[in-house]
């Protein structure tokens, strides 16, 4: 039996968009030559000619970011302050590891819209096309259109979103962790914004995001590469980096094969 891995994860770069303005990832890099003054904090008077060609001391990068940069994994806390009745919401270094390496389902919503809000009978529907009964901590992951969509100027409004109703068709049946391609679990706002000022419903702002007031759970964003997925048969890991007290942590998703 072999192994084979699958990426699900974007790349953080600064030359691609993938978040609006106001939270775009910084890096600085630095070559070798870069960091002799790191290299004299502890040996004073060592210069680049005394290291190994000349090349200087170390490659190193300096990064500006959020949590939310990146592939990453949102945890309970950051959709709201409790959870599960009024419980104390989860942080990310609380979200018990067993959610992050399980059994994957994929969920093949790219023919819906952009700003299509995706309802509980479009699961149900889905599920049935593909022939698969969800079974506890499955994690489902779903396709849209924003995942070939990466590095366009209008990532963010682009791509389906989940509503409250299908966020809860899935937690009800016991997944604690989803995914998706797109920028948010939710529709774009852009397209929210239009529906809240239409309706004046302001319940429709983050209703996804927001049922994990009812039911905790973590949901993966700016995954990768969820085409070439069947809809089942894989396993996904997606531990996050354990930052305390944080409403997320990056990941380096990926699709685990057995052939």
């Amino acid at each position: 039996m072999t192994r084979r891995f699958v990426d699900l994860s974007i790349m953080l770069e600064n030359e691609v968009v993938t978040d609006p303005p106001f939270m775009r990832p910084h890096i600085e890099y630095q070559k070798h030559g870069d960091t002799l003054g790191e290299l004299g904090f502890f040996f004073p008077g060592v210069t680049a000619e005394d290291t190994p060609d000349a090349a200087g001391f170390a490659a190193a990068e300096k990064v500006t970011l959020t949590t939310h940069n990146g592939t990453h994994l949102d945890a309970p806390w950051h959709f709201h302050p409790t959870q599960d009745g009024g419980k104390p919401a989860m942080t990310i270094d609380e979200v018990p590891l067993e959610w992050c390496f399980q059994p994957g389902v994929k969920l093949d919503f790219r023919h819906f819209p952009d700003g299509y809000v995706v309802t509980a009978q479009d699961v149900e529907d889905e599920l049935k096309r593909i022939g698969h009964e969800l079974t506890p901590l499955e994690i489902v992951l779903v396709n849209t259109a924003a995942g070939k969509a990466v590095g366009n100027p209008n990532f963010v409004n682009i791509g389906c979103g989940m509503g409250y109703e299908a966020t809860m068709y899935l937690t009800s049946r016991g997944v604690r962790v989803t995914g998706t391609d797109a920028w948010s679990w939710d529709a774009p706002f852009s397209y929210t914004a239009e529906k809240v000022k239409e309706t004046g419903d302001k319940s429709l702002i983050w209703e996804g995001h927001k049922a994990g007031r009812d039911i905790g759970y973590c949901h993966l964003e700016k995954l990768h590469n969820l085409e070439v997925l069947p809809a089942s048969g894989f396993t996904v890991s997606c531990f996050p980096h354990k930052i305390k007290g944080a409403s997320a942590g990056w990941t380096r998703a990926v699709a685990i094969f057995e052939d």
